[in-house]
């Protein structure tokens, strides 16, 4: 039943994108590349919403009352479900299509940005930003940018990934400082109608051109042999297979290693730096758009990183690149409180910590296919990264507690420079693991 609403649901969209891909492969191009563009623009945006609360803690908090702990703690939910919701959303790709998956998430994220311009409450705001912002953008994490590289990609897979997972990072950081210059000048609601605008308009987009794989447009993957034979039917999902592969995956050492330094990975980037950063300038005595101007430097710092990064994953070894991000963005998070906190004294802070924000996943998606096996790191990378956001939770309503109790970030700041360092450590120890699990 679900096979046959899946196909007359695609039937409006193959009569635009079955002769636009024929088009583009008559001029040596390939309808891939559409396909990587429209899954960007999604991640580009969906980040965008999720990093947006943000720049919104001081403002929320002068309006309504609430304590920075009490809108932090509230936030981490949106951290929690957005990395709960990836490895099942591997199973609602499956079943019901990337199509229908991404306008789905994109319904809940614009729905949750036009509603939120209205609360006037804390549950509202555990609603919107926590559930609907969280289960939409956790549908559209990185475990699409993997299921899109690995099913549209024979070759440049760790290219294409990087360059999906820049956008996930790029998209959160770039559109603060107009989001922060708006907050200022309009308010805090400012921001949300044209974010939920856009958040409908790449719906429309994906809903006439997105396809779930080559062969829906009569194509091979982007660089696969005209004499390979035709990729095997890929096992059906249930809701338990996520379970199942878990509970297969958690044998493993390298499973732990993998989990426990994306733990690390997320504590020690969005749930600390991307929700308090300009919170944490607030009270160094810099102003919110200068701080959201750093946060787009890093933006684009992390937009060429993490592209590097995918570039050099296909050359090198993996558990070595992580070392180095790993152990730069320590050091960099053990150097911030001791800052000064301009524009042009944080530019060496946005310079390393922005080249590495996001420069972890593809290493780390490299490791689980070659540790797992491709048809499974959909579903095994999505519980790594379901580990990344519990540990951005975890960073998120600690930072919050400790700006309350003890008026500081520097304990927070602390504490996650201190455990990169341990994740560069762990990182090199997947070098056993992997060998032995692989054999």
């Amino acid at each position: 039943m679900t096979s046959i609403i899946k196909q007359k649901a695609i039937m409006p969209a193959l009569s635009l994108s079955a002769p636009f891909a024929r088009r583009l492969e008559s001029d040596g191009r390939h309808y891939a590349w559409v396909i990587a563009g429209l899954t960007f623009l999604t991640m580009l945006f969906m980040s965008a919403a999720l990093g947006l609360p943000g720049a919104m803690l001081q403002p929320l908090a002068k309006e309504f009352g609430w304590s920075v702990g009490q809108i932090s703690s509230a936030l981490a939910l949106r951290l929690v479900l957005f990395g709960l919701t990836g490895p099942f959303s591997a199973v609602l790709m499956e079943r019901f299509g990337m199509r229908a998956v991404m306008c789905t998430a994109m319904a809940l994220v614009g729905g949750g940005m036009f509603l939120a311009s209205a609360m006037n409450s804390l549950w509202q705001l555990v609603l919107l930003w926590g559930v609907m912002l969280g289960l939409g953008s956790g549908m559209t994490a990185l475990v699409l940018g993997a299921v899109v590289s690995n099913r549209w990609f024979a070759m440049r897979r760790g290219l294409v990934m990087g360059m999906l997972t820049a956008s996930a990072a790029t998209g959160q950081l770039a559109c603060l400082p107009v989001a922060a210059w708006m907050i200022q000048n309009w308010g805090w609601r400012a921001p949300l109608l044209p974010l939920g605008l856009i958040c409908f308009a790449i719906m429309a987009l994906v809903w006439l051109f997105m396809r779930d794989r080559p062969a829906d447009v009569g194509l091979r993957a982007y660089g696969e042999a005209a004499d390979a034979p035709p990729p095997a039917h890929p096992p059906k999902m249930s809701f338990g297979t996520p379970f199942r592969t878990l509970a297969d995956a958690a044998r493993l050492p390298a499973f732990w290693l993998l989990a426990g330094t994306f733990f690390i990975c997320g504590l020690s980037t969005n749930g600390l730096v991307q929700t308090h950063f300009i919170s944490l300038c607030g009270d160094r005595g810099l102003g919110p758009v200068p701080a959201a101007s750093v946060l787009a430097m890093m933006g684009a710092f992390d937009f060429v990183g993490t592209i590097a990064s995918g570039w050099l994953s296909d050359r090198y070894d993996a558990r070595k690149l992580l070392f180095w991000y790993y152990g730069l963005r320590g050091l960099s998070l053990l150097w911030l409180p001791n800052a000064d906190f301009t524009i042009g004294g944080l530019s060496l802070f946005a310079m390393f910590y922005g080249l590495d924000w996001i420069a972890t996943v593809p290493p780390t998606v490299k490791l689980a296919a070659d540790v797992f096996g491709r048809e499974r790191v959909g579903l095994v990378f999505g519980w790594i990264f379901a580990a990344h956001q519990l540990g951005a939770a975890v960073a998120a309503s600690g930072a919050g507690v400790s700006r309350s109790l003890l008026l500081s970030y520097s304990p927070a700041l602390y504490t996650a420079g201190a455990a990169c360092l341990l994740a560069a450590l762990m990182a090199v120890a997947v070098r056993r693991q992997a060998s032995v699990s692989t054999r």
